[in-house]
């Protein structure tokens, strides 16, 4: 089955294109420079100029969605910082059908932060509620040692 890419740009706040992609596949037939188009390599991309900034109001910022002729050379899904037309550009790969609507994360670096700032302060809490709650023995059981080991969070970006 041939997959499909949607089709479309769009500069600053203008045109449909833009994130947040608002479109589903029926609404884009009716939707002016916007469309889904067949794409042979199955691979669509997304590209974002001006992005640097990272700000809401960025007026310089263009969104492209289009089919690539193909994906990178380990066929996984990604997005980075490449250059594309002679611009530093923001680039995302995709393989599936219509994949290229996803919206970029633009703030997640936030929630990055923030994990990285209270994960020591809640486990240093955990430990010393876990060190001053009485110790009930248990035959069955030894007692707990615990023993300070880093806290691994996985955040999906």
């Amino acid at each position: 089955l041939l997959k499909r890419c949607y089709q479309c740009r769009s500069r600053s706040e203008l045109g449909s294109c833009k994130d947040p992609f608002l479109l589903n596949a029926t609404q884009v037939e009716s939707e002016r420079g916007v469309s889904a188009v067949p794409c042979a390599s199955g691979w669509c991309g997304k590209v974002i100029e001006g992005m640097g900034s990272f700000r809401e109001d960025d007026y310089d910022m263009a969104t492209q969605r289009m089919c690539v002729q193909r994906g990178p050379s380990d066929s996984e899904d990604r997005c980075a910082y490449t250059v594309y037309n002679h611009k530093k550009v923001y680039m995302c790969f995709c393989q599936g059908d219509l994949c290229n609507s996803a919206n970029t994360p633009r703030h997640s670096y936030h929630w990055i932060g923030l994990c990285s700032m209270f994960t020591p302060f809640w486990f240093e809490t955990a430990m010393l509620r876990a060190h001053m709650s009485p110790k009930i023995a248990r035959r069955d059981k030894q007692p707990t040692n615990f023993t300070s080991r880093p806290l691994v969070i996985a955040i999906d970006i």
